[in-house]
C-alpha cells in the first residue's frame, strides 16, 4: 500500500510538471500567411502551426502573444514571452542578441511591381522602393544605388502602398510575396527579376542559453520525420519551402 502511495505520488508530480510546462509564444501577427489575426480575432499562419506542432512534440502548453515587429527581440530579452516564432532570419548580428533553433524553413527576396510597367530590376534609379523595415528586405532595399527607400512598420501597409502607386517597387520575402500575388489585392501585380538568393534561413529564437533552443530543435527533427511539417507546408504553399 505504501508503494502504491509512493507510485501515486510520483505519478501526480509527473503529470503536474506536464501541466507547468508553458511557454509563451512571441509573434508579429501581420505577416500574412506565415502569422496572421484571422477573422475570429486569433493568431493563425504557417508560423502559428508550426508552433503548435512543436508544442504539442514538447508536450508543452503554448500560448502566443502579439508584439510590433521592431520591439519583438526586446519584448523576449524583457520576458514577456519565452520563444519568437515569427519568421526571423537567423542573422550574425541577431545572434548577438538570441539563441536560434535549427531553421524550420528558408527564404529568399524577390521584387514585385505593377505588371506592364516595364520596370527593370537591375536599374531602379529614381524609383521609389518600399520594404518592411527592420528586415534582410529593408536592408537591400535601402542598398539599391540611386533608389529611394520607403520603410513601413508592417508589410500590410507596405503592400498598400504599392497598391495605391505611392511606391514603385516592393522589397520582399518571396513566400508571403507569392501569397499577396495569389490574393485579390496582387492581381494586378507581378515579380519582376529573378529571385535574389540570400542563403536565408528562418529560426526560432530564445534567450541566449535557455534550454528551450535544444527542445525546439529535437522537435524540429521530430515533425520534420513524421510527416507533419508536410502536412502544414501543403496548406500554405503547392511547394517545399524547407
Amino acid at each position: 500500500m505504501k508503494q502504491l502511495s509512493i507510485g501515486l505520488l510520483a505519478l501526480v508530480i509527473v503529470s503536474s510538471n506536464v501541466l507547468a510546462d508553458k511557454i509563451r509564444i512571441g509573434t508579429e501577427g501581420a505577416y500574412p500567411p506565415f502569422n496572421m489575426i484571422d477573422k475570429d480575432g486569433k493568431v493563425a499562419g504557417f508560423d502559428v502551426d508550426i508552433a503548435r506542432a512543436l508544442c504539442e512534440k514538447m508536450a508543452a502548453e503554448c500560448t502566443f502573444v502579439t508584439q510590433d515587429w521592431d520591439g519583438i527581440i526586446p519584448g523576449l530579452l524583457a520576458g514577456k514571452y519565452d520563444a519568437i516564432v515569427a519568421s526571423m532570419s537567423i542573422t550574425e548580428e541577431r545572434k548577438n542578441a538570441v539563441d536560434f533553433s535549427d531553421r524550420y524553413y528558408s527564404n529568399s527576396l524577390a521584387m514585385i511591381a505593377k505588371k506592364g510597367a516595364g520596370i527593370d530590376p537591375t536599374k531602379l534609379n529614381g524609383l521609389s522602393v518600399g520594404a518592411q523595415r527592420a528586415t534582410i528586405a529593408a536592408d537591400h532595399a535601402a542598398n539599391i544605388e540611386g533608389a529611394s527607400a520607403k520603410l513601413y512598420d508592417t508589410q500590410e501597409n507596405a503592400y498598400l502602398d504599392l497598391n495605391s502607386g505611392r511606391i514603385d517597387v516592393l522589397v520582399t520575402d518571396r513566400l508571403p510575396g507569392y501569397d499577396w500575388l495569389t490574393s485579390e489585392q496582387g492581381q494586378e501585380f507581378e515579380f519582376i527579376g529573378d529571385k535574389i538568393d540570400i542563403g536565408d534561413e528562418i529560426g526560432i529564437a530564445v534567450r541566449k542559453g535557455d534550454a528551450l533552443q535544444a527542445r525546439f530543435n529535437k522537435a524540429i527533427s521530430e515533425i520534420r520525420a513524421d510527416g507533419t511539417y508536410d502536412e502544414i507546408n501543403a496548406k500554405y504553399f503547392p511547394f517545399n519551402i524547407y
